[in-house]
């Protein structure tokens, strides 16, 4: 397996688990749905637990970036050369888009079930509780902030000199997924915490495409914020972690 079937497999699993750990939760008719605050907490776990999986996948193999954010932190740091940043978040997104649709035929019944057009939405992408542009910026951003800046620490300079393919796999899977689940648990409770470019955006895409009759809008109006911020926040932690080495 080469980096970038690597990097889409590792995709593909933690999309497909995360979406399902959504869709479990908020669906009518599942093992798992069920309302209260813990929902949260199960979610959060869920994502976690898919992150870590998708980095034992490929992080071998890739590094296990997973996340455009991450591939834009490595590339501002010059471990990703350009080339390898636009082939990786390709692979990223279709992972996100191959494991929407993967979990829409898995669930379909649960989705007919639901009649709300919003949860259904949501299974697939994030939206605020409030919606301020600057403030749901700014959550997506030092969300995913924290996330890099904590990989870059943990990350053995060593073996970002030396050349070796890095990304969340660098770290191993256990602390990457732990600081994951401590982003959602603490700071994903305004925006549903994307932190992550093509988690938010591949999704987003598969629900435009999505071959049902009654469906609510992708809400695209706000679809730009959990690409940008993430971005953002990935660059500055690479930025800040260069400034102060």
């Amino acid at each position: 397996m080469n980096t970038l079937t690597a990097e889409f497999f590792g995709t593909f699993l933690m999309m497909l688990l995360g979406l399902g750990v959504n869709a479990n939760v908020s669906l009518k008719n599942t093992k798992g749905s069920f309302s209260s605050a813990s929902a949260w907490v199960l979610i959060c776990s869920g994502w976690a637990f898919a992150v870590y999986i998708g980095v034992v996948v490929a992080g071998p193999i890739s590094g296990a970036h997973l996340n455009p954010a991450v591939s834009i932190a490595l590339l501002i740091n010059g471990s990703l050369s350009l080339t390898d940043f636009f082939a990786y978040v390709g692979v990223q997104f279709l992972g996100a888009i191959l494991a929407s649709f993967a979990i829409w035929f898995m669930y379909q019944e649960h989705f007919k079930a639901t009649e709300s057009l919003e949860t259904r939405r949501g299974v697939f992408c994030t939206a605020p509780e409030y919606a301020n542009v600057p403030r749901n910026f700014f959550s997506e951003f030092i969300g995913a902030f924290v996330l890099l800046f904590a990989i870059l620490h943990f990350t053995d300079p060593a073996l970002i000199a030396s050349g070796e393919k890095i990304g969340m796999g660098s770290i191993g899977a256990l602390p990457v997924a732990i600081v994951v689940w401590g982003i959602g648990i603490c700071l994903g409770g305004t925006t549903g915490y994307a932190i992550n470019p093509a988690r938010d955006m591949g999704p987003r895409i598969a629900h435009l495409l999505l071959p049902v009759k009654e469906k609510a809008d992708s809400n695209w109006s706000y679809g730009w914020i959990p690409v940008v911020g993430p971005l953002c926040g990935g660059a500055f932690a690479a930025l800040l972690f260069g400034l102060l080495s």
